[in-house]
């Protein structure tokens, strides 16, 4: 074997033999071709997959934050006419309760009134019939006294009627300018 490198002289190690250059290229070729074909298709799939998902990830958080925000803005929007509701119904039943309070006093005052109108009536009835009954008392009274001091009975009952009317007139008129001078 040394007799064959010999003979061929001085072989430069960097250069390769051509043959060895061509077999290993049709190698690499078909190493090459076949991982092409088989394994760069699986490659190519499974990067488009990750950014597909990275990308994909990207956009469906950036709807779902947009959805939120606008989620958000709808809770807030609510909320603030919830709020201003509220305010509204607070105000009409303040509005409500003042009125009813009212309507209650003039109620109150109305009921007030007619008590003391029916009382005042009752008080002037209860006098007239008062009075009635002591005019004819105290017209009876004056009779029989009359008659124990004339001697005879005074049992005319018109003349007793006239005779006490003018006594009680007298009563009256004299009680009434009484009350003036005070």
């Amino acid at each position: 074997m040394m007799t064959f490198l010999a003979e061929e002289g001085a072989q430069n190690p960097l250069i390769p033999d051509t043959a060895e250059l061509v077999v290993g290229l049709l190698c690499f070729f078909i190493v090459f071709g076949l991982l092409g074909k088989k394994l760069l298709p699986n490659i190519q799939k499974t990067l488009a997959e990750r950014h597909d998902a990275i990308e994909g990830g990207l956009e469906r958080a950036e709807k779902a934050q947009a959805e939120a925000n606008r989620t958000l803005e709808e809770y807030k929007a609510q909320l603030a006419e919830a709020r201003h509701e509220a305010a509204r119904i607070t105000e009409q039943a303040r509005e409500q309760g003042a009125q009813i309070i009212t309507e209650m006093r003039e109620e109150g005052q109305r009921q007030r009134d007619a008590i003391v109108t029916a009382g005042h009536a009752q008080i002037e009835a209860d006098r007239r019939q008062v009075t009635t009954a002591l005019r004819q008392e105290v017209g009876r009274l004056a009779t029989d006294l009359a008659g124990r001091v004339v001697g005879e009975s005074l049992q005319d009952s018109a003349r007793q009627s006239r005779v006490i009317d003018r006594f009680l007139d007298g009563l009256e008129d004299s009680a009434a300018s009484a009350e003036a001078a005070r």
